[in-house]
């Protein structure tokens, strides 16, 4: 049965809308009344690149061309800059961008690809968003990956935080849909919109990223401004920091806070944390295994990407995959305390950048910090320090430099320090 056959008969008969978004509300069972768009010229095992969001004919369109086994590629027009790489990389045959589609002649096959059109099954290109080397191009085999919502789940009012075009996003939409909810879509992803957001339509889930949260924090606006019916804030995408944490659960104590972990390449992996205000978290679920190699976290996947479509494959011979995160163990449970790329040495002597930003961050009126690690002639390398005050706050260089000083050994301390902002990407991690 076609996706959309099947949430139409999951859908009969209720009358709340699925959708809230800038323009109102949409039930299903008003979804084919959207003004749908012509994709007579759009063939199955076509490679598709969806330009939209969280509104009702991106989401209509997206759907049919899931029942059409294209291979789907969802951008936003927060990457424009982008967007010709990306067509490049994935193979793209065709775009679609406000209801106009467009085909594109290339001439060139991908053996992932041709097995997908073989098995004529739909599939799903994303782009990783790491700070270094140009995006990777991420494949998944789209049919298996929605088998996931064949078993009906709870699902509770959720505002949609994470984009189109980020696997989190997806997954909350389609869990929504497939399990009679309501998403709601953001007019913007500010702090004091998402919250009034919120408190409009008694939203119940909040997921979202450790630096939106910081920036929450430090807004002054909670908890007088975070509505009573808030019940889970999920947080994952980069690491989150204890401090941001504990002052959170101080400040909203009704709220439960949940770890999410995943990466584009393995697909959805179930995470449980430890409790509340800890950031150590159990990474598993059916088909899914974990261990640690040299403070390393890998894991395998049933539910992995086929493959990158323009860089080799980061899987060893026995299905492994290097998730370049440093992890404490402790119990079963494991806690992301940086990235291998975030080893910084000094003189022999090597640390987390995260040790001094979680220093950084425990002095007043600072929102966010940033460590990096940077080529000395003399000791290898050396920090290099940027803390973004909080809005309409100001930060003295000279006191902090002196907070550092007390709570950091000499080799930790920044050789530089400087105050500005500290660069944070449309998904709302740092740059």
């Amino acid at each position: 049965m076609k996706v959309l056959d099947k949430l139409k008969e999951r859908w009969r008969g209720i009358d709340y809308p699925f959708l809230v978004h800038a323009s109102g509300e949409l039930k299903f069972s008003e979804i084919s009344n959207q003004e749908s768009i012509d994709l007579s010229d759009i063939r199955s095992g076509d490679v598709v690149a969806l330009i939209g969001d969280f509104d009702p004919q991106s989401i209509l369109t997206l759907l049919e061309l899931i029942d059409k086994n294209v291979i789907l590629v969802p951008l936003t027009t927060d990457t424009r800059a982008q967007h010709e790489y990306f067509f490049e990389s994935a193979l793209v045959d065709a775009v679609i961008e406000n209801g106009v589609v467009r085909r594109i002649e290339h001439g060139r096959k991908h053996d992932f690809i041709e097995k997908l059109r073989t098995q004529e099954h739909a599939g799903l290109v994303l782009f990783s968003t790491g700070t270094t080397g140009r995006p990777k191009a991420i494949l998944h085999d789209l049919t298996l990956f929605m088998q996931r919502f064949e078993t009906p789940r709870p699902t509770l009012k959720t505002i949609n935080f994470l984009l189109f075009d980020h696997i989190g996003g997806l997954n909350t939409l389609l869990h929504t849909l497939f399990n009679k909810g309501t998403v709601v879509a953001p007019k913007s992803r500010n702090v004091e919109d998402i919250l009034s957001t919120c408190a409009e339509h008694k939203i119940e889930v909040l997921p979202t990223t450790p630096t939106f949260l910081r920036m929450m924090l430090m807004s002054g606006l909670i908890p007088d401004r975070v509505p009573d019916t808030l019940r889970i804030i999920t947080y994952g995408t980069e690491r989150m920091d204890q401090p941001t944490l504990d002052a959170l659960c101080e400040l909203l104590p009704n709220v439960d806070f949940r770890q999410t972990f995943g990466m584009s390449e393995l697909g959805i992996v179930r995470v449980k944390s430890e409790a509340r205000n800890s950031l150590f978290m159990k990474v598993g679920g059916e088909g899914v295994e974990t261990r640690v190699v040299e403070d390393v976290l890998e894991i395998r996947s049933q539910t992995r990407m086929l493959g990158y479509l323009n860089a080799d494959s980061p899987f060893d011979e026995d299905g492994w995959y290097n998730t370049k995160d440093i992890v404490e163990e402790r119990d079963g449970y494991y806690k992301v305390v940086g990235r291998t790329s975030e080893v910084i040495n000094v003189g022999g002597l090597k640390f987390m950048a995260s040790e001094v930003e979680r220093v950084a961050l425990q002095f007043a009126n600072v929102e966010l910090a940033k460590a990096e690690g940077k080529p000395n002639p003399i000791t290898g390398q050396h920090v290099e320090l940027t803390v973004q005050p909080a809005a309409d706050r100001d930060l003295d260089k000279g006191e902090l430099k002196a907070f550092l000083s007390s709570k950091l050994p000499a080799h930790m301390l920044p050789k530089r320090l400087k105050i500005s902002s500290v660069g944070v990407g449309h998904r709302f991690k740092r740059a």
